[in-house]
């Protein structure tokens, strides 16, 4: 049982913990508490990246959410377990041996705490996964997780525009330093990084969403529990846009924590799993606009990653 309501109990203590150890803290100047927050986050990511069999790195709304029900989807039915629980690291391993244990990171806190965070030296020794997605598309999802799903702490702890603050989308995603240059930025560093990592799989969101079956194959072999196809065409099927949307309506992973929770059920733009359209960020600007970022995109971002194209589909990339 404890296996079970494990990603509860264990967001439950991390968030205990942190009370126990900032609280005291609060006479500090606020960027001092900021401070001490993300090197405690960054604790804990040490923590988990060091017990961790593999990993899944990714900026926020890069199609994680939806791997991870993949991924969650297949172990289940390979494994005899139920559906209404999501990989939270170890529970599923505790369940049973065979299931890895993943440690899902955006990678924003751990280099407030390792000495070694800027060159990725501390995933050297794991099976990295490096999902990518367009930074256009990243930047307005995470506009919209801004303005309807972040708390105000988070957007404090990660420098984000504070609540009340009229920001246009337009404004956010190609003037403030969250948007897009935040994206381009932590891409380039793992593109950095990619040379001095053994064993690194890049995956594409646009890929997984062009051949979902096939890379989703590649990637669990990658991590070591390779699939027959019918289960990977399970997960696939389990993982629709459409199957997710009603999971979130129902709170189908309530036990998960927020992550799956739709924080305004009338608001489609509150919702966890938003869109998931490959290139929808062109649906939002003008033609100038557009035109502008594809050459931010195609002047500053690591060309290993294949968003260079200002026509068109991205480019495969490989690394």
């Amino acid at each position: 049982m404890r296996a079970v309501l494990r990603p509860a109990f264990d967001s439950v203590l991390k968030k205990a913990t942190r009370l126990v150890v900032l609280k005291p803290l609060f006479f500090l100047p606020a960027a001092e508490r900021v401070r001490r927050e993300r090197r405690l986050r960054g604790r804990e990511q040490l923590q988990k990246l060091q017990r961790a069999d593999g990993v899944v790195v990714s900026f926020g709304k890069s199609g994680r959410t939806w791997l991870r029900v993949m991924l969650s989807r297949f172990y289940q039915v390979r494994h005899g377990l139920s559906e209404r629980h999501l990989i939270g690291f170890d529970n599923l391993h505790l369940r049973n041996r065979a299931i890895p244990k993943i440690f899902f990171t955006h990678d924003n806190y751990l280099k407030d705490y390792s000495p070694h965070g800027d060159s990725k030296a501390d995933y050297a020794e794991k099976k990295v996964v490096l999902l990518v997605r367009h930074p256009a598309d990243v930047a307005v999802s995470q506009y919209h997780q801004w303005r309807h799903r972040m708390r105000p702490s988070k957007k404090t702890l990660n420098a984000y525009p504070q609540d009340g603050e009229e920001v246009a989308i337009a404004e956010f995603v190609a003037e403030r330093a969250a948007g897009l240059a935040k994206v381009i930025d932590f891409m380039n560093r793992w593109a950095d990084a990619m040379p001095r990592l053994e064993s690194l799989l890049v995956v594409r969101y646009e890929d997984l969403r062009a051949r979902p079956e096939a890379t989703l194959a590649e990637l669990l072999a990658f991590m070591g529990t390779p699939g027959e196809p019918a289960e990977i065409a399970e997960a696939v099927a389990f993982a629709s846009f459409e199957n997710m949307q009603r999971m979130e309506q129902r709170r189908t992973f309530w036990l998960s924590g927020g992550r799956m929770v739709a924080r305004d059920r009338s608001n489609p733009d509150s919702f966890k799993v938003r869109r998931g359209k490959v290139g929808g960020w062109r649906d939002h600007f003008t033609e100038g606009e557009v035109l502008r970022i594809e050459q931010q995109i195609a002047r500053e971002l690591a060309p290993v990653f294949g968003y260079q194209a200002l026509q068109g589909t991205p480019r495969a990339a490989s690394a």
